[in-house]
């Protein structure tokens, strides 16, 4: 159980520093978008594109709210099921990356964003993969 109050209340942190950015705040924003070598953004992310990431994220922290029994709802078996595995290997995919800006085979590592990737965001994407694996197995 305490695992999915872990991963609810990361996706709900995540979910708000979206809607920050939704709104036009900009914590976080410049150091979140991948860099080539000449510091040129590889991403230009519009505010819907954020808004979705968003829900996305705020759903998966509801998912493990419920999971986790913080929230009392019956959601149908096989959300449990498959929304159990769908987002553990979201985050193991990112985690391992796109072999050029992000993730553990990254070719660029020596932009900012390739620096905070490496020392947070990598790491973090496989914590929660590691975690929503071992509640999948486990719980």
């Amino acid at each position: 159980m305490i695992l999915s109050v872990i991963l609810s209340g990361i996706f709900l942190v995540l979910a708000l520093i979206h809607f920050n950015w939704v709104i036009g705040g900009t914590f976080g924003f410049a150091a979140s978008l991948p860099t080539n070598e000449n510091g040129e953004r590889v991403l230009n992310p519009k505010k819907i594109d954020s808004a979705i990431v968003a829900i996305g994220l705020t759903t998966f922290a509801l998912f493990y709210a419920f999971k986790s029994g913080i929230l009392q709802y019956n959601l149908p078996e096989w959300i449990l099921k498959y929304g159990g595995w769908i987002i553990p290997i979201l985050f193991l995919l990112r985690a391992v990356g796109d072999f050029k800006y992000v993730g553990v085979f990254k070719k660029i590592r020596k932009t900012a964003f390739g620096k905070i990737d490496t020392k947070l965001f990598t790491p973090l994407c496989l914590t929660i993969a590691v975690f929503g694996i071992f509640i999948q197995l486990y719980y």
